[in-house]
């Protein structure tokens, strides 16, 4: 989720920018010179430049494809490059990294008095705590690490807002509990917990966390003259700013190479009434509540974490997955570039239980980097009419409660006096107190709509723009459909085949 721009920020868009221009240059031997040119003279952001080169050097390989590196490797940059120059996805697992040397080992979850302590003679914080964890000395209250159990009774009584509860950001923001600590203290990530959301590594202050990118392949692809879709995702709009929308995107991608752009939402469109469908079958019927299916880092969660209600999340194809095998049923020979805000796109991409028909993965901040390194001119886009072949509905999956809402809105059509209890969380911890509470008998009868990142896919781990910004363009992109419910929509007599 981008909250403001940050040298972080500038840091990893410029690698991406870099590697997409290496990738059309095709001159690989430069690769070398990039840190340097990045990052010239005296150190701006760590104590050393050459530990800021170093960082940089692994961010590039990351964004490559290529496994990141110990500081006890040495080895070119390049080291690797070979195996990376294809026209298919490449990444070695993991997908999402810590980048170890440039991680400031922030401390764990932890309460501390600071100097704001006035030392009061009430004690309210060593009264509240259960564990006698807080004692007086010299005049002020001290915490015992080894006795807190980290309630928390001690912050809220204090007085003077003298204690403070410190959390490692990347930690915080896990709503999986996946981030844990190497014999260093670093941040180090539990691979069996993770679900690639991506939350990490754009919580990092220290921009020590990254994930892989598919930009260099798929520049390979686009050279090699292969016929290359791009599929974008309903939060797209607004992402580049005002000048690229609806109209201008195809002239914007055909800059970089694509032979052209379809919409997700007409495959989210078709999500949707497969989930209505769905829920219409099975709730209550056969399952005591159904979840959506569209957001994959909370599908696999929920299949993780509550195995023995798997089946009570849709098993709908997902709309980058339907929009994908529609482009191919009309472009065979085609590959399909899935562009949206999701890290955890490129896994569900990749997996081997569902077949994707998806090539490749961008998200908006790589996409961005191709545009630079290309030069693109947004202000010079060339419009074309809006073909308006998909929904109102099916663009609202990019904002929170978007997709269940579309899902109401389809069974109202056609069982209007059916009613439909929804309820949604967004955040993983969220999610799985939603799911807890459904597994109890809270939401029996309902449709849960779990996402992620927060406001939805808007604030995804691979978005330019604020989340408020980008919900406004939502909206305008809705307005300006022409059909508004995904009954409308003239690709449902496709769906069946493109199940199969």
């Amino acid at each position: 989720m981008i909250e403001s721009y940050s040298s972080i920020l500038r840091i990893r868009r410029s690698v991406f920018e870099e590697v997409a221009k290496l990738a059309y240059e095709g001159d690989y031997s430069r690769i070398e010179e990039i840190p340097y040119q990045m990052l010239n003279g005296h150190a701006k952001y760590r104590e050393s430049i050459f530990l800021e080169r170093a960082i940089v050097a692994e961010r590039i390989r990351l964004a490559i494809g290529l496994p990141v590196r110990s500081a006890d490797e040495h080895a070119p940059i390049s080291k690797g490059i070979e195996d990376a120059m294809i026209t298919k996805r490449f990444y070695e697992p993991p997908l999402v990294n810590v980048i170890d040397f440039a991680c400031n080992a922030c401390p764990t979850d932890s309460y501390h008095v600071t100097d704001a302590c006035e030392g009061c003679l009430a004690n309210p914080c060593a009264n509240v705590c259960p564990k006698n964890a807080i004692k007086i000395q010299n005049g002020v209250s001290h915490i015992n690490q080894e006795l807190c159990i980290k309630c928390g009774r001690c912050l809220d009584v204090c007085p003077y807002k003298a204690i403070v509860h410190r959390q490692r950001p990347c930690e915080k923001a896990c709503g999986m509990h996946a981030i844990e600590s190497d014999e260093f203290g670093r941040a180090k990530i539990n691979y069996s917990k993770c679900v690639s959301c991506g939350m990490c590594l754009v919580n990092c202050p220290f921009g020590a966390i990254a994930d892989k990118s598919q930009i260099f392949q798929i520049i390979q692809s686009i050279k090699a003259n292969d016929e290359v879709y791009a599929i974008m995702a309903p939060a797209f709009v607004g992402q580049f700013g005002p000048k690229v929308n609806l109209k201008t995107i195809d002239d914007a991608m055909g800059q970089l190479g694509f032979k052209g752009v379809y919409e997700v939402s007409i495959g989210a469109d078709l999500c949707t009434y497969e989930e209505a469908q769905d829920f219409l079958e099975n709730v209550p019927s056969k399952l005591n509540f159904m979840g959506t299916s569209c957001c994959p880092s909370w599908s696999v969660m929920a299949k993780m974490e509550f195995p023995e209600y798997k089946d009570h999340i849709s098993m709908a194809l997902t709309p980058m997955v339907l929009t994908a095998r529609l482009v191919k049923k009309e472009h065979p020979n085609c590959k399909v570039v899935f562009v949206g805000p999701c890290s955890a796109k490129k896994l569900e991409a990749s997996r081997s239980s569902v077949r994707s028909d998806v090539d490749f993965v961008l998200t908006f901040e790589e996409l961005m980097g191709m545009f630079t390194a290309k030069k693109v001119d947004f202000t010079k886009l060339k419009e074309k009419p809006l073909q308006n072949i998909t929904t109102a509905d099916g663009r609202g999956f990019a904002v929170a409660g978007g997709v269940a809402q579309a899902v109401v809105n389809t069974i109202k059509k056609t069982n209007p006096d059916r009613e439909i209890k929804v309820a949604s969380a967004q955040g993983l911890e969220n999610c799985r107190k939603l799911l807890k509470d459904a597994v109890a008998g809270k939401y029996d009868g309902y449709l849960l709509e779990g996402m992620a990142c927060p406001h939805g896919c808007i604030s995804g781990a691979g978005t330019l723009s604020l989340a408020n910004k980008t919900k406004g363009m939502v909206e305008v992109s809705k307005r300006e459909a022409t059909k508004k419910n995904v009954t409308e929509s003239e690709f449902l007599d496709r769906l069946h085949s493109l199940e199969k």
